[in-house]
């Protein structure tokens, strides 16, 4: 695995080394709880014509020993300032989850410098910023939240099954949740780039009315894909939207 260098080296993590010269770069978000190896088959599905900067947020795998963030604000500011040397070229960003979330934000930052601008974001299995759901996850005792990560079928069934590993990721994931729980949108918002949102249509967080509300927080364009399955639908219909994100790029920001 390739890791970024400094300044950013804590934050990105590259893994296809031959796409670091690619026309347009993908910043790829995790959901609460994940971390950047979840992009890994993402990555390498795209190869070289997309550079792809999984963010690895603090607290977890190499980032253990730092502490979590649980403010969804302050992360966004983090991630923005760690991508200051990454935006010489378009920059596109994909987010699952709270990471669609944490996307948006980052994106608002990177267009509201005086010659930022955003290639398109892609918001993953994820309500609109303006329709918060006003769900306490983060409040769980710790066997109540397991369960809710068990229920999602996000998490490698081996990993579940290890109770260690489980309770000392319980501090990052619960500060995710947290960060993705407490966040309030602030003003009317809306991004200058287009919106792609990507929903499944048995997923039971969100329902594809507040995933199509997404509409109204951009006036760059808007457009909205339906898959089969529940909120992780993205592991099932991973070739179908590598090929939707290396289409859409290549028309943002055309791939040599």
């Amino acid at each position: 695995m390739a890791v970024s260098t400094e300044p950013g080296g804590l934050w990105f993590r590259r893994f296809v080394p031959d796409a670091e010269g690619a026309p347009v770069r993908l910043v790829c978000l995790p959901h609460a709880g994940g971390s950047a190896s979840y992009f890994h088959p993402f990555a390498r599905a795209l190869g070289a014509s997309v550079d792809v900067l999984a963010v690895q947020y603090p607290g977890r795998q190499d980032r253990r020993l730092e502490p979590c963030v649980d403010d969804l604000g302050r992360l966004a500011d983090a991630v923005f300032a760690a991508l200051g040397p990454y935006l010489d070229r378009p920059v596109a960003l994909f987010g699952h989850s709270m990471g669609a979330t944490l996307g948006f934000e980052v994106a608002r930052r990177i267009e509201g410098t005086a010659d930022g601008a955003v290639a398109r974001l892609f918001a993953s299995g994820r309500r609109a910023p303006s329709r918060p759901a006003g769900e306490l996850v983060h409040l769980f005792d710790d066997d109540r939240l397991l369960a809710e990560l068990a229920r999602l079928d996000g998490t490698d069934a081996r990993v579940l099954g290890d109770e260690e590993i489980m309770r000392s990721a319980l501090p990052a994931i619960r500060a995710d949740y947290k960060a993705a729980e407490t966040y309030r949108l602030t003003g009317d918002a809306r991004l200058g780039c287009p919106v792609t949102a990507l929903a499944g249509a048995e997923d039971t967080r969100v329902a594809l009315d507040d995933v199509r509300a997404w509409e109204r927080h951009t006036t760059g364009g808007f457009e909205m894909h339906v898959y089969p399955g529940g909120h992780f639908f993205l592991a099932d219909h991973r070739r179908a939207i590598v090929d939707l994100v290396a289409g859409q790029l290549s028309v943002d920001s055309p791939i040599r």
